[in-house]
């Protein structure tokens, strides 16, 4: 008898938790955090870090004469270190939480919340990696895009003024256009259509647009090209530019700096997927074949046109396929990702041998020819490449979690367009008030004297080289 009265007990207990449960809504799923996803994350973030330095630092500093090459090493260098201190402090709050479609908030500001626990969403549902490897591997895109300014004005320009400029730069320039292209709520937002419309309302402006940017041709590429275009005209020419020889003190370290730069681009572009899966092999697989591809397109043009190749457009010709395949590598298929490449390097070849002859400016290390025409290319290609029809991935519907039907290469041209149009008068504005404000405060350009000296003695104390 008692053991009928337990058993009953005990079913009356189970039929009351079943009907409190039955009034509770389903507890929402917890992301998972994969490993391999959180290893693949860091991995990269280290691979962005050997781009800047030594990467970039080498690439750059490798096309400079003898006498100034210390100085292109330090100004990568503390860039990237300055960078990185303000993006801690305020770049990443500002950049990736909710505010306005311009300007995120400030509730993140001192990376306040972020705990070892705290996750930050990839691009599939129920997928997470920990917010801090997010915010890691974001400060490197944020210390490198100002890092490439400094090649269009190379060998004249204060120290100081350069670290000036980055600061309000790097606030109002790449900040915004970073949240206005990458800032969204996540998948796990987009549960249905209604649910969309408000998830889409708190995203970026660009994000609005529908414009695609996988790894930054938009927020790394255009906004630093254009910035370095405002500047080396806003700067003037170098001392003797077109009446003495300005040429590379060495190409070796300059190919040495490209084939760096290449090997991080890895991390560049397959980090952006934020997961180790298929997608990030075919990004993989895209930022290899761009890359030889543009190589070739560069050096063909070269010798078709000047009856030489040289090591030098070689590695421009990487960097161009680099650069134009960053924003199409998530949506281009293999086939399209060659093409985008015979398309950028032949371009950029054109443009930093002839356009910049046309227009009269001295852009000295090619950072608006190669970054700025590179990245409006690639911006523009992705509309094409991306195209189903055309070997392509299309563009993802998170509502029906399937690919959206009747890709239009016409209309993602134009939300394209949107993208390259805001980079460019955003990134112009912004530049040429800040180049403004630092002439009025320092000056910006060094004297004659110290010109001619170099500016590693004169500048920093130091030489890169000694007898």
């Amino acid at each position: 008898m008692k053991q009928h009265k337990a058993l009953l007990a005990i079913l009356s207990a189970l039929a009351l938790l079943g009907f409190a449960q039955a009034g509770l809504a389903d507890p929402a799923p917890v992301p998972t955090v994969n490993k391999g996803d959180t290893a693949w994350v860091m991995i990269s973030t280290v691979l962005v870090i050997l781009m800047i330095v030594p990467g970039l630092a080498l690439f750059y500093g490798g096309m400079v004469r003898a006498k100034n090459m210390l100085s292109i090493l330090m100004q990568v260098f503390v860039i990237f270190s300055m960078a990185a201190v303000l993006w801690a402090i305020y770049g990443y709050s500002i950049a990736f939480t909710e505010g306005n479609a311009f300007f995120g908030g400030l509730g993140k500001m001192f990376l306040s919340g972020i705990t070892p626990d705290s996750l930050a969403a990839t691009f599939s549902k129920g997928v997470a990696i920990p917010e801090y490897a997010y915010v890691a591997f974001q400060l490197t895109f944020a210390g490198i895009t100002p890092a490439l300014i400094v090649g269009a004005f190379a060998e004249r320009v204060k120290f100081s003024a350069i670290l000036l400029f980055v600061l309000l730069w790097f606030t109002f320039a790449y900040l915004p256009i970073a949240h206005m292209v990458w800032y969204w709520a996540g998948p796990d937002a987009y549960t249905d259509a209604a649910a969309a419309e408000t998830a889409g309302a708190t995203a970026g402006f660009l994000f609005q647009k529908g414009a695609l940017d996988f790894a930054g041709g938009t927020v790394v590429h255009i906004n630093a090209g254009i910035a370095g275009l405002v500047g080396c005209i806003m700067v003037g020419k170098r001392l003797g530019y077109r009446k003495e020889s300005l040429a590379p003190h060495s190409v070796t370290l300059t190919m040495v700096g490209a084939s760096l730069l290449w090997v991080g681009w890895f991390g560049f572009n397959v980090g952006s997927n934020l997961e180790a899966n298929g997608l990030a092999a075919m990004v993989f697989i895209n930022t290899l074949l761009a890359t030889a591809a543009a190589t070739l397109s560069w050096v063909a043009a070269e010798w078709i046109m000047r009856g030489k190749p040289s090591m030098l457009g070689g590695a421009s010709g990487a960097i161009a396929g680099l650069v134009a395949i960053t924003p199409a590598c998530g949506w281009a298929g293999p086939m399209g990702s060659i093409f985008l490449g015979l398309v950028v390097g032949a371009i950029c070849f054109w443009s930093v041998s002839s356009m910049k002859t046309m227009f009269g400016y001295d852009d000295s290390l090619d950072a608006f020819g190669v970054h700025g025409v590179g990245g409006i290319i690639g911006a523009l290609g992705t509309a094409v490449v991306a195209s189903p029809a055309l070997g392509g991935t299309g563009v993802w519907d998170y509502v029906s979690n399937a690919v959206a039907p009747d890709y239009s290469i016409a209309t993602q041209l134009i939300n394209q367009a949107w993208g390259v149009g805001i980079a460019i008068v955003w990134s112009g504005a912004v530049s040429f008030v800040s180049y403004k404000l630092v002439d009025m405060v320092i000056g910006l350009r060094v004297s004659e004297e110290v010109e001619r000296v170099g500016l590693d003695v004169s500048e920093h104390g130091e030489s890169a080289y000694h007898d």
